[in-house]
């Protein structure tokens, strides 16, 4: 038996294993973002159109879309492209920030931020007017993340390289972002090759690097403030059991999350108003949770 489906039994019936690992195998959409920071629907709309490219809307942010027909190579060959005026991104990665909602001259924090997807999706929700600090420990990642923040103007980023973990404990935020390093097992696709090292050694290591983050995250947490953890795993032990281990009891609500969206299916939880995305054509396996800090 492949360590996934082992792992996966752990937690899910067998009905529900069965229906991941046909999720993992299905061909997924293409999906981008128009960037707001720098262009609009009708000039975006207008390039594709004039390149016959189909896209449709998705219902739970109204500058996302999915390409019905052609490919990523389509998108990545348009000026709009370059120009950093739509950034290809999956759906469940959109997710986050828009689940943190983030405010307008808020001090807000991502605290594993590269490649940037969600670090200047929160640039555009805010009009590049909260101050945001986006961190990244990796050297190559980071300059990765600042080209990106510079191509598509998120003049209100400043990046950081550095260990979030390491930031001193005056800073203060209204909202945190962690996008949390994780063992990837709702991303990869059901096959060999795309599953080649996810192990124990993986997941445990993880998982000692989501409890120190989501501590630290609930640390530097303003009160009364949004924390938005989330993982690209779908295994329990990096997502609940993490907040439970991690978090102190009675100091924290979990806000309930709700997205409308068709094509959206979502997993059993052992947390109330969490989400765990399930993976089929249009969406990675993720899982998100949305704390209020209602203590130190």
């Amino acid at each position: 038996m492949k360590y996934i489906e082992e792992k996966l039994k752990c937690y899910y019936k067998d009905e529900i294993v069965n229906e991941i690992l046909n999720g993992m195998t299905s061909k997924r959409y293409t999906t981008f973002r128009i960037n707001s920071l720098l262009s609009n629907k009708e000039e975006v709309l207008k390039a594709l159109n004039n390149k016959c490219l189909e896209v449709k809307e998705v219902a739970f942010y109204d500058m996302a879309y999915i390409l019905c027909g052609g490919n990523e190579e389509d998108l990545t060959a348009l000026d709009i492209y370059s120009e950093g005026k739509i950034y290809l991104q999956s759906l469940s990665s959109m997710l986050p920030p828009i689940v943190l909602d983030p405010k307008e001259s808020h001090a807000i924090l991502d605290m594993a931020a590269a490649p940037g997807g969600k670090t200047t999706e929160i640039a555009a929700l805010t009009n590049n007017k909260a101050q945001i600090t986006a961190c990244e420990l990796n050297k190559i990642r980071s300059e990765r993340l600042k080209y990106n923040v510079s191509r598509q103007g998120a003049t209100s980023v400043l990046v950081m390289n550095t260990d979030s973990r390491n930031l001193d404990d005056f800073f203060r935020f209204d909202e945190v972002l962690l996008d949390a390093p994780c063992s990837g097992s709702g991303t990869r696709s059901n096959d060999e090759e795309s599953l080649k090292g996810l192990t124990d050694v993986l997941v445990n290591k993880s998982i000692n690097a989501q409890k120190t983050m989501l501590k630290k995250a609930f640390k530097i947490l303003k009160r009364n403030g949004t924390l938005v953890y989330s993982t690209c795993s779908i295994f329990k032990c990096e997502n609940e059991d993490v907040i439970n281990s991690a978090l102190p009891k009675g100091k924290y609500q979990i806000i309930p999350i709700e997205v409308n969206d068709i094509n959206l299916e979502t997993l059993p939880s052992t947390i109330d108003g969490v989400l765990t995305v399930k993976p089929n054509e249009y969406y990675e396996g993720f899982f998100i949770a949305k704390i209020k800090k209602i203590g130190d």
